[in-house]
């Protein structure tokens, strides 16, 4: 299929508006779409995207709190226990290192402080390190706190959001049916666990994906149809960065019209959900980047884990170019607010 054989784009976001929930044969449709009409297809997605979020962009900033040390297979992750990649390895920073970060995030414009641990799960003893790093912060910068630290158990769940993490992030990654090929240590269903506890725990979800390896267009949409069954308030959209001594090296799927179409078809099937551009952003949509945002409303800045971002100046030119703003930190409105 080439084309959306039954309805015009405009159309299809009309109807989205209006309450309509993708079909699995409307999302197949927007990842197929022709590239001709992909002008259309972001004037579509940029009319939902506008609807529930206007002209703003709500930046994320990544701190990598612990390194490497990683006992999983995860085959795209330069920090896992297959990965020869280089780079730095180290325990759980202190909070004066966390608070350090969060500052640079405030300096960064960002209204989201994402706090990354590597490894399986964390222990009960990180945990209450965390949380208290996390009290600190909160004191000192107001900022919205997601943490990503593996999987979790309900009590540690409860642990961080009294503490004030706000959110939780933890990506299916990709389908049910293609889990296996890119990890073996743990599974699918452990990782709706987690989700699970947070949610149980009152935490708010960010739960997305990586494309770009080796799935299918079907595979696709079962992500982003077990995202609506989750109601995820966050879905970061990765595209595959194929990390030199990792196990997916060399794996290269992606073109930038595709990218804009994935992104397209999350705004479509997510139309109130904040859409992230997140890692693999500069590599993958190259030269398109600005495009991107006619779909989703938030971006990294800065930095990633293990792989640069572009310098923060260039994301901020490159949202005024647009005529988008950057939403105001928490606490401060923004013009489109007051």
């Amino acid at each position: 299929m080439k084309t959306h054989a039954t309805r015009s784009w405009s159309q299809l976001a009309a109807r989205v508006l209006d309450g309509h929930r993708l079909s699995r044969d409307d999302a197949l449709a927007v990842l197929s779409a022709d590239d001709d009409d992909l002008p259309d297809l972001l004037a579509a997605a940029f009319t939902v995207r506008r609807r529930y979020f206007g002209r703003q962009v709500q930046l994320y900033f990544l701190e990598n709190a612990k390194s490497g040390l990683c006992p999983e297979d995860c085959g795209y992750c330069s920090q896992s226990a297959v990965s020869d990649a280089p780079i730095d390895r180290y325990a759980l920073k202190d909070t004066d290192a966390l608070l350090a970060g969060a500052r640079d995030a405030a300096e960064s414009r960002a209204r989201t402080y994402c706090i990354v641990a590597s490894g399986r799960g964390p222990s009960d003893n990180e945990v209450d390190r965390l949380a208290e790093s996390v009290e600190r912060i909160k004191d000192e910068t107001g900022l919205h706190i997601c943490c990503c630290l593996g999987l979790l158990t309900l009590d540690q769940a409860r642990t961080l959001k009294a503490a004030g993490v706000d959110r939780i992030n933890h990506n299916l990654n990709t389908s049910r049916r293609c889990y296996d090929s890119i990890c073996s240590t743990h599974t699918y269903d452990d990782r709706l666990a987690t989700l699970h506890a947070a949610r149980d725990a009152g935490l708010e979800l960010c739960c997305g994906l990586i494309v770009g390896m080796r799935e299918t267009d079907e595979d696709l949409v079962d992500v982003s149809l077990e995202l609506v069954e989750l109601d995820v308030e966050s879905i970061p959209v990765n595209f595959l960065n194929p990390i030199p001594g990792t196990p997916l090296e060399g794996t290269h799927q992606l073109d930038p019209r595709y990218c804009l179409k994935v992104l397209s078809l999350f705004r479509l099937m997510h139309p109130s959900t904040e859409i992230r551009i997140a890692g693999g952003r500069e590599l993958n949509l190259r030269s398109l980047q600005p495009l991107g945002l006619y779909a989703a409303n938030s971006i990294f800045v800065s930095d990633y884990l293990t792989t640069p971002g572009q310098p923060a100046s260039e994301d901020y030119r490159m949202i005024e170019d647009l005529g988008f703003e950057i939403a105001a930190p928490p606490g401060v409105l923004s013009g489109a607010e007051k």
